[in-house]
Formats: C-alpha cells, sequence, structure tokens
C-alpha cells in the first residue's frame, strides 16, 4: 500500500470513530495499540491532534475510566479526507461498474462535449441525469486507451446520449454517431411529435482501444 493510501486510511478510521464518539475524540478503548502507532505518522503531518493531559482527564471522567491516549482530526485533516474522496480516480484505480452499471469509455472529444452539457444543468430543458456529474468529475483516463472511463447507469448512458446529440446539432456528427455504435443508444426526433427522442439498438461495438481522435 502506497504512503499516501495509508495516510488516508488513518484518516478515514478517525473520522469514522469521531463521528461515533459523543464527546469527538478517538480514544484507545476505540482503537488497537498498533493503529495508535500509525496515526503518529498524521499527528506529525499536522493532520492529526493528539489530547493533551488535561483533556484526557476530562475524557477519564466522561469514561469513568483512565484515558491515556486519544485523537481527532484536524482542520486540515479534514480537508485532506475531502479531497481524497472527492478526488478523480487514477488509470491504476480503474473504477468498475456496481449492480445496474456498464464501464463506459469515452473519447477525448467525446468527453469535451460531455463535459459542457453537465456544467449546463440549470440552464437544459432535459439536464443531465443524476449523478452523471459527478461520474465525469471522478473519470479516470487511461492514456494507454486514450479513453475516459466512467461506471454509468442506463439512465445516465442516455442522458450522454442526449448531450452528444446537442453536440452533434452544434458542432460535430462523429463523437454521437460513434457512441451510437459502441453503446446502442441515440437521440432522434419523433416522426410523429419532432421532440427528441431516445433510439435504443443492438451495440455492434466497442470503442477501438488503438485509435484515437
Amino acid at each position: 500500500m502506497r504512503s499516501s493510501e495509508k495516510r488516508i486510511t488513518v484518516l478515514e478510521v478517525l473520522h469514522e470513530h469521531e463521528r461515533a464518539a459523543r464527546h469527538a475524540w478517538v480514544v484507545d478503548e476505540a482503537v488497537p495499540a498498533s493503529f495508535q502507532q500509525s496515526a503518529e505518522s498524521v499527528v506529525r503531518e499536522g493532520l492529526a491532534e493528539l489530547a493533551d493531559r488535561d483533556t484526557r482527564a476530562e475524557l477519564s471522567v466522561l469514561a469513568a475510566r483512565p484515558v491515556r491516549w486519544a485523537a481527532r482530526l484536524t482542520s486540515h485533516g479534514r480537508d485532506v479526507l475531502a479531497y481524497a474522496h472527492a478526488r478523480p480516480v487514477t488509470e491504476s484505480d480503474e473504477p468498475q461498474p456496481g449492480p445496474g452499471e456498464r464501464l463506459v469509455e469515452l473519447r477525448p472529444a467525446q468527453m469535451s462535449a460531455v463535459r459542457v452539457f453537465v456544467s449546463l444543468a440549470h440552464e437544459l430543458a432535459m439536464p443531465p441525469a443524476d449523478g452523471l456529474a459527478e461520474r465525469v468529475r471522478t473519470a479516470s483516463f487511461s492514456r494507454t486507451d486514450n479513453r475516459w472511463r466512467l461506471c454509468l447507469t442506463e439512465e445516465q448512458i442516455t442522458s450522454v446520449a442526449y448531450g452528444l446529440c446537442l453536440h452533434r446539432l452544434t458542432s460535430s456528427e462523429a463523437e454521437a454517431n460513434r457512441f451510437a455504435r459502441d453503446y446502442g443508444v441515440a437521440y432522434r426526433p419523433d416522426p410523429v411529435t419532432r421532440q427528441p427522442t431516445s433510439v435504443v439498438s443492438r451495440v455492434v461495438s466497442r470503442p477501438d482501444a488503438a485509435s484515437e481522435d
């Protein structure tokens, strides 16, 4: 495990125990001695703090037993943890589809169009599907395949198709056409109402990892 991963793991454990503690301190009884030793590294980095003698005395009264060790996150540690949870995943952390999801791989030009789409969420009559903006923000990029990777629900995939439809009608058709070939969904005018309607077809191909935009 990389040092950064160990750091975040320690911060996450402290955070979870803090939430459960009525006094917001993680005391020695809640974590093993081995974890207390691991916490020393984040204390040295200013990401957590140890309770001083007076604070431990107050905690001992609350616990009705001697508290010899207690720690909690500092504001800096909370910021680091928030950033860790919000950062895009790296190529080594390739996303894995959950229940009801598919792995979607977008070319850079497609991803650029989708980013414009989600940025207009509050201005569109048909805004992006719930959760799509978060998936776009945390997508991972494969330099080997030149693809952005996202795990999307069928609703989100259909929403991407609508965003690429807007791109097709204002810029280039290639991105929407590729997406339709790869994932079997596109937007076309309804023959009767003329309103944009999702059309689902059989997926006939998958993204060609060897080609580039």
